[in-house]
């Protein structure tokens, strides 16, 4: 009886099924969310009071604690959730396949992100320090090794290991959906009839093959600057310590090239499934067709390929020959325009519809708005001469923390309460859903919107404290503000994890379709 209980405990565990997959996605992500708000906190905390434990929370510390922040929340958190884990869930009952295209695939990937989650751990807790070079890893320090510091040894070689395994993950998934959109679609389903949600993961997939092979590629060649004595990211010349390090012809910039042309695609692989999940939720709860469906394909195709191209507006202030900024810095603009198409086609998707305001679509408006304001900050970011000033200060981190974050993390908190009945069979509490929403858009814009003051301002970003700057001190009361708008909106969490566990077990028995949704998902005859 005891083998027979851990032979299906192993079944589980190790399952191809879909569906399967996509919960442990979805509870890595979950797991991970947790732990990268609690080192946000802890960050906060120490900026408002940096004399407490300051034994302890040393700058290096803090630099350790920012990177492993950084990391989690943009590739086990916003990567996996929004393509991984909902994909997974109803993209093939969508297309009225039986399952994805590679079932035992798709199981090794999930355990190889499994693999660098444990490895990206490991590395805040390695001799000599965890990484510290920030989730960007900036060489040439992070390609001399040990020498160049704390944080810099095997913490910094476990990073790049991770999210190299990470890389193969990624792209193991991207192909599984791409074949499974190609091929396994129901044979009276052409392109342009796939629901929204999967033109959106589809396309998230091709940026995801095109971009994070670049990463991993780069990846590769920073660590063999660090352990075979390349020279692709060191500079000849360089002095670290008062040691002459032994490279000479390579380039510090080359990995910004790399990694950016990887980096800004990630906002988009981030942002692409949340608005497609926004699409179908608006949709459903407006009871109308989406409004322009070829226009929502097309720009949606427009933001990723273009997104290829920008990458050299996060290079402003490296150096970057005038001309080329001028060239990213147009191309940056002109993401506005298919980003304003889907925005205006939500709108009139539900302008005029029979509104229904569930959780699911509360969120679904909700991402809308921080998705604007997200995007407006972005003008100012796009161009050269103002991103020469705001470039390395809190402007950037309300930016980026809207337009990538929050905005994606609403798309997340939809889809969870859109679909729950599909991962769980049961449904979620209404009531603590809408609390929850609207105390987390309250708290969202109370901890990001005044950090755009403090931007301009010229308050610096990755600084551990700011009580040694005299001209920051009339900027103290407002990160003070920022600190506890950010445990309030922490704490607001404790609402979704008690009605997500609780429902899970105790919440009302799902019907079959719960929405009254036309797409294909809720009439799959193996539900959960």
């Amino acid at each position: 009886m005891e083998t027979a209980a851990l032979n299906s405990f192993s079944t589980r565990l190790f399952s191809t099924g879909h569906r399967a997959i996509a919960r442990q996605y979805f509870f890595l992500s979950l797991f991970a969310v947790l732990a990268g708000m609690a080192l946000s906190l802890v960050m906060r905390f120490h900026l408002v009071f940096p004399q407490a434990g300051n034994d302890v929370l040393t700058p290096e510390y803090y630099l350790s604690l920012l990177t492993l922040h950084g990391t989690l929340m943009v590739f086990f958190v916003l990567t996996l959730a929004p393509l991984s884990a909902f994909a997974n869930l109803v993209l093939p009952e969508q297309l009225g396949a039986e399952g994805m295209a590679f079932p035992r695939l798709n199981m090794i990937s999930f355990w190889m992100t499994a693999i660098a989650f444990a490895l990206l751990l490991a590395s805040f807790f390695a001799t000599g320090g965890g990484a510290l070079s920030g989730w960007t890893a900036y060489p040439p320090l992070s390609a001399v090794g040990a020498i160049a510091g704390p944080g810099e040894g095997i913490g910094q070689t476990l990073w790049f290991f991770s999210i190299g395994v990470f890389c193969l993950a990624s792209l193991l998934t991207a192909m599984n959906i791409i074949a499974t959109v190609l091929d396994e679609r129901a044979p009276d389903m052409a392109l342009m009839e796939m629901p929204l949600t999967c033109w959106n993961w589809f396309v998230t997939a091709i940026l995801t093959l095109l971009s994070f092979s670049v990463l991993l590629a780069a990846l590769l060649l920073i660590l063999l600057d660090r352990f075979a004595g390349t020279s692709f990211f060191v500079p000849g010349g360089l002095l670290v310590a008062d040691e002459a390090i032994p490279h000479s012809g390579g380039s510090p910039l080359l990995w910004q090239h790399l990694f950016w042309f990887f980096g800004h695609p990630e906002v988009y692989i981030a942002i692409l499934p949340g608005m497609g999940i926004v699409s179908e939720v608006i949709s459903t709860f407006s009871r109308r067709p989406a409004f322009g469906y070829r226009s929502m394909v097309w720009s949606t195709i427009a933001i990723a390929f273009l997104g290829l191209l920008v990458w050299g507006h996060h290079m402003f202030i490296s150096g970057l020959n005038p001309y080329s900024a001028i060239a990213f810095s147009l191309l940056t603009m002109a993401i506005g325009i298919p980003s304003a198409v889907k925005t205006f086609n939500w709108i009139a998707t539900a302008w005029g519809g029979d509104l229904h305001l569930t959780t699911a679509m509360l969120f679904a408006l909700g991402f809308v708005s921080i998705f604007v304001t997200g995007g407006l900050s972005g003008l100012f970011l796009g161009q050269p001469e103002l991103d020469a000033y705001f470039h390395d200060t809190y402007f950037v981190v309300a930016h980026f923390h809207l337009i990538m974050g929050i905005a994606a993390l609403f798309g997340i908190f939809s889809a969870t309460f859109y679909w729950f009945p599909l991962m769980f069979g049961r449904m979620l509490d209404e009531r603590l859903g809408k609390l929850h929403f609207y105390l987390t858009f309250i708290g969202a814009y109370a901890t990001f919107g005044p950090m755009h003051f403090a931007g301009f301002a010229g308050n610096p970003r990755r600084y551990p404290d700011f009580t040694t700057f005299e001209f920051l001190g009339q900027v103290m009361p407002l990160q003070r503000w920022i600190t506890g708008a950010a445990f309030c909106l922490a704490s607001v969490q404790a609402i979704f994890l008690w009605n997500l566990f609780r429902s899970m077990r105790h919440g009302i028995v799902a019907p079959d379709n719960p929405w009254e949704s036309s797409t294909r998902e809720w009439n799959a005859a193996a539900r959960y």
